[in-house]
């Protein structure tokens, strides 16, 4: 596939999960895991819903959702979703047809990633795709105060590559990360019909 970035764009954004990497059914995987350890039940229908924002939100809503208020924590289904997503990241593929932009126009313009993961899933996954050596700039859930669909992450990520916001072409998969790059008056392209999602 073939992609031209949009006339008149100066810098670019990417997110990670679902966008750079095809992270998600692994990410699912670990949080039905997590939700069945506690005796809780999450479909696809409410990660895709989610996606985008950092794990204690999922977790916090998981425990809203299915009545665990008490009987476990927020950190504690946390932790045992990471665990479980670890053990499955080497199997995590780079998206091809967004990696190909990321090569084309590495070098000659500034880019970033603009994610809701945590940083050190983050970094774990750009190496297992062979993708850290791109992005000198990665602002992750760790540095951030408020998450997609707020434009914070993504106007971080500006002011790191130095480029005024009109100026970004931002590639996303999640309906929250569109919206938060929409927020912040930067060029959006949704990637979800660029590849099959088995999720």
């Amino acid at each position: 596939m073939q992609y031209d970035i949009q006339p008149g764009v100066k810098g670019l954004i990417f997110d990670l999960d679902g966008t750079l990497a095809d992270t998600m059914p692994y990410h699912f995987e670990g949080w039905k895991k997590a939700c069945e350890k506690y005796g809780a039940h999450i479909d696809n229908k409410f990660l895709r819903k989610h996606t985008g924002s950092p794990g204690w939100i999922i977790a916090e809503e998981i425990i809203r959702n299915c009545s665990l208020d008490g009987s476990v924590t927020i950190d504690l289904i946390m932790n045992e979703k990471m665990a479980e997503f670890v053990k499955l990241q080497h199997l995590v593929k780079p998206i091809k047809p967004v990696t190909d932009i990321v090569k084309k126009y590495y070098g000659k313009l500034p880019m970033a990633v603009g994610t809701g993961g945590h940083r050190e899933a983050v970094e774990r996954t750009l190496e297992i795709t062979d993708l850290r050596k791109y992005f000198e700039i990665i602002v992750t859930a760790n540095d951030v105060n408020s998450f997609k669909p707020d434009p914070e992450t993504f106007l971080k990520c500006a002011e790191l590559i130095q480029v005024d916001p009109q100026f970004i072409e931002v590639f996303e998969d999640a309906d929250l990360g569109i919206e938060a790059a929409q927020k912040a008056g930067m060029i959006v392209t949704d990637v979800r019909t660029w590849y099959d999602s088995n999720w």
